[in-house]
Formats: structure tokens, C-alpha cells, sequence
């Protein structure tokens, strides 16, 4: 009978460490996510990028490839802040505003550059023009089908046009791989007001977070 109880306290006790070794390794980004969005700055200040939550749109199973078919996933930049763009490899001049704004946005941060990956996801298997990714250079650029990535990342319900699509937005995932905030349609683009309440989006992120 004792044995029995000294076995159940031994598993209970188990549990709690268990629960406290999460509860650390959560705590980060528990302390990031609060200190941006609860703990609202002065003057009334918000956020310009949407808030998405994570556990509605974890990142899929999508068979995604590097250009030369090797394959690779958005999980391999775990540790980093991720940009996100997605789009076909036909790039006309929207895509190249935003492939130039995210390099922008990256070296707009500073001695946080480096905490920042940019990616592009090309939803087709066309080849890519040579001078497109000479000038992208530093942009990771994996292939993954439109299909799959179309199911998982959300739009703008707000829209009044009906077009709204996934590559008219830049999207965010933190260090941990979560799908965390979406910027508005156009906002990740050649308008300079625009990038700098993305810059201050990010900026406010990178200094509250202590992950990445």
C-alpha cells in the first residue's frame, strides 16, 4: 500500500515538473505576445498588422523544395523572425515592391537584422528570371503547391473588393513557427508611409520579444 502511494506522489510530482519545464520554455513568447497586445502603449497606439492565432493555422505538411528540388520547410528557420511573401514565379511589379520592401524592412532594424529571414513561397514549378534573383539575394525562395498554401494562410474578411489574395499580403511567423500577424493588403509595398508602420510593427515585436 505504501509502495502504491510513494509511486502515485512520484508521478505526481512528475506531472508538476513536467508542467514547469513547458511553462519555462512558453514563457518567452507568453511575455512577447502580452507585452505587444495587452499592454497597450501610450497614446493610444496599435498595432497595423492583423493578429492571427497560431493554433487555427499551423503551418501544413506541404512538400515544399528548394529551387533546385531539394526538398526544405519553413521549420528550418525555427530560431529566426520569418517574412513571409507567396506568389507565383511570374513576378510583375507588385511582387518585386514587396520582394524590395521585406529587404528594406530587414536592414531597417538595425543591429536586429539578423534576428529576421525573409521567404518567399513560389506557388508554381516556372523557372525564375535571373536577374530577379540576383537582386533578391539573401531572399530564401522555396517552391510549395498553391493549393496548400492558399488553404492555410488567411485573408482579410474585412474586404469589401472580393479580391483579396495571399500574395497581396506579407505574413509573420515567430521564432517558434507560429503564424502570428498579417499585414494589410499593400502595406508590405513601394509606399514608403505604409513600410514604416510595418518597420514600427516589427521594430515593437523584436524589442518585446526575448525569442529569435
Amino acid at each position: 500500500m505504501d509502495s502504491d502511494v510513494e509511486k502515485a506522489n512520484n508521478q505526481t510530482r512528475g506531472r508538476w515538473k513536467l508542467l514547469v519545464v513547458l511553462a519555462v520554455c512558453a514563457a518567452p513568447l507568453i511575455a512577447s505576445y502580452f507585452t505587444y497586445y495587452v499592454i497597450k502603449p501610450k497614446g493610444g497606439v496599435t498595432n497595423y498588422g492583423a493578429l492571427i492565432d497560431p493554433r487555427q493555422y499551423p503551418i501544413p505538411a506541404m512538400a515544399s523544395t528548394t529551387l533546385d528540388g531539394k526538398p526544405a520547410r519553413l521549420e528550418d528557420y525555427k530560431g529566426k523572425w520569418i517574412m513571409l511573401k507567396v506568389g507565383p514565379s511570374d513576378c510583375q511589379q507588385d511582387c518585386q515592391d514587396q520582394l524590395f520592401a521585406m529587404r528594406q524592412l530587414r536592414t531597417m532594424q538595425g543591429k536586429e537584422m539578423e534576428r529576421i529571414e525573409r521567404v518567399w513561397l513560389i506557388t508554381d514549378n516556372e523557372p525564375l528570371e535571373t536577374m530577379l534573383l540576383r537582386v533578391n539575394d539573401g531572399t530564401r525562395m522555396l517552391r510549395a503547391p498553391a493549393a496548400v498554401v492558399d488553404k492555410w494562410l488567411p485573408l482579410d474578411s474585412s474586404g469589401t473588393d472580393g479580391a483579396d489574395r495571399v500574395s497581396d499580403h506579407v505574413y509573420l511567423i515567430d521564432p517558434l513557427g507560429n503564424l502570428m500577424m498579417r499585414f494589410p493588403k499593400g502595406a508590405v509595398s513601394s509606399d514608403v508611409e505604409k513600410v514604416k508602420r510595418v518597420q514600427k510593427d516589427i521594430a515593437k515585436l523584436l524589442k518585446a520579444s526575448a525569442i529569435g
